[in-house]
């Protein structure tokens, strides 16, 4: 192969990436009922955004933890499934570090970490926009899986 190919591999990998995610955003009807919108995709990763509407809040005034998860789930799915196979969530494990409000526009940034065989590992920060605050961490496993999925 020769060295010419390795750019062609990048931009055919990054090609698969914006595809694969854009089908999936718009078959996502969660995402779209959450108003996630999607800023940058690359092979493996993603970053997501999303605005906490007073309907995502919880007893106490902030955001309820179901909110910040959905973020960061919706990110790790479209991380996973940016190599044009389809992959699902097989684990996750989210730690919340700080509130986030009503008006509070998040980001939730998935980075690919490992993929051996058809599993593959992903963290995900959520933080606020306006001052970059960290919110939380999740840690995604995920599994490709062999065909679509099926009902």
């Amino acid at each position: 192969m020769s060295s010419a190919d390795g750019p062609l591999r990048d931009r055919t990998a990054q090609a698969t990436a914006e595809e694969s995610v854009r089908a999936f955003l718009a078959g996502d009807t969660a995402a779209r009922a959450l108003g996630i919108t999607v800023s940058t995709v690359a092979p493996g990763a993603v970053t997501a955004h999303m605005t906490i509407r007073p309907e995502m809040l919880n007893g106490h005034g902030n955001a309820h933890g179901a909110a910040l998860f959905a973020v960061a789930d919706i990110a790790f799915a479209m991380a996973c499934n940016s190599h044009g196979r389809p992959a699902v969530g097989r684990s996750c494990s989210i730690e919340y570090l700080a509130p986030a409000f009503a008006g509070d526009a998040v980001t939730a940034a998935a980075v690919e970490r490992s993929v051996a065989g058809r599993g593959g590992i992903y963290d995900v920060a959520v933080t606020r926009d306006a001052d970059g605050r960290l919110l939380a961490e999740l840690r995604g496993h995920s599994r490709q899986l062999s065909g679509p999925p099926s009902a």
